[in-house]
């Protein structure tokens, strides 16, 4: 197969009509342009050009080949300034993927940042309410990273950007609502708004409420993250969900555990970050999660001390 080099000798004579003009344009020698040009020709087995006294012309052949040739040669040109553009985080396609809940929180500011400040960086974005789901996706390639809670699998790159509370959502004038903060222990046997087994939370508080002993009443089911809270907020229990899943402006109560249970939250890649992945890891660390004001005010109010309570772990 010719190669980029003998093209772009072609482009060159081409375009300046001359082995010797193509030597300078190339910032190479005339010989070496003359060897690419011969081999060419032995691959085509056929006359491109016609050594005239006053420098070269293409034959008919040459003509035909040219064309291809030119366009080869941008296409080379091409890739090295895309490669280049992300290999100093100035270009491509970012594609992620994402936990339900988090996209408003943690991801919405961030890409809308990078729509105003990187606008030749093309990003794309799929949700996701199942860990092992999100994480085939950046296993078969099809993501360049996944803003996930931590996973316990070891074949990825970890990076943590945040981290987010696990709260209890009730309604005004329930009885677990009246305390400034609330132990997993209160939850035994209360009405509860759980999640559905699609929703990768389920499992997970499954196995904190089994660590801890306690079996709340599972009254119904939702797949939907951020509809929990709403639902406990109307009547029908409470919900134990990431702080993320809780809307400004939420008309029910929101208390923390105590002691504070938290989880890290973290981004997802096959193998270390490249340059342009690693500038939006970077941003996503800088701005964090976002709390709505009304909500962070409630759980600033006799709040319990920091701390990671055992079920969580």
């Amino acid at each position: 197969m010719a190669s980029l080099r003998a093209l772009e000798c072609l482009v060159a004579v081409a375009d300046s009509g001359s082995i010797t003009q193509a030597a300078l344009l190339l910032h190479s020698s005339q010989p070496a342009v003359s060897h690419q040009l011969a081999s060419l020709e032995r691959e085509t087995r056929t006359v491109l050009l016609h050594r005239e006294a006053r420098g070269v012309k293409l034959t008919p052949a040459g003509r035909a080949a040219v064309a291809d040739a030119r366009r080869a040669v941008e296409a080379a040109a091409s890739a090295v300034r895309s490669a280049r553009a992300v290999g100093q985080a100035a270009g491509g396609v970012l594609r992620l993927v994402c936990a339900q809940s988090l996209t408003v929180p943690l991801l919405a500011e961030v890409i809308r940042q990078w729509h105003r400040r990187h606008p030749e960086v093309a990003i794309t974005l799929r949700e996701s309410t199942a860990m092992e789901e999100a994480l085939g996706l950046v296993d078969s390639d099809e993501v360049d990273v996944a803003v996930l809670t931590a996973p316990s699998a070891g074949r990825f790159t970890i990076s943590a950007v945040a981290e987010e509370e696990i709260v209890l959502a009730a309604p005004a004038g329930h009885p677990l609502a009246e305390r400034s903060a609330v132990r997993l222990e209160d939850l035994e046997g209360v009405p509860l708004v759980h999640f559905a087994p699609d929703n990768g939370l389920s499992a997970w508080l499954d196995q904190s409420f089994a660590r801890a002993g306690v079996l709340p009443e599972t009254v119904m089911r939702t797949s939907v993250t951020a509809a929990a809270p709403q639902l406990a907020a109307a009547g029908l229990g409470i919900a134990v969900c990431p702080v993320s899943a809780v809307s400004d402006g939420f008309p029910g109560v929101v208390r923390s555990f105590s002691p504070r249970w938290v989880r890290q939250l973290v981004a997802v890649t096959s193998a270390e970050p490249d340059p342009l992945v690693a500038r939006f890891i970077g941003d996503l660390r800088s701005h964090g999660m976002r709390v709505p004001r009304g909500v962070r005010t409630q759980l600033a109010q006799d709040g319990p001390a920091a701390g990671t309570p055992q079920p969580a772990s």
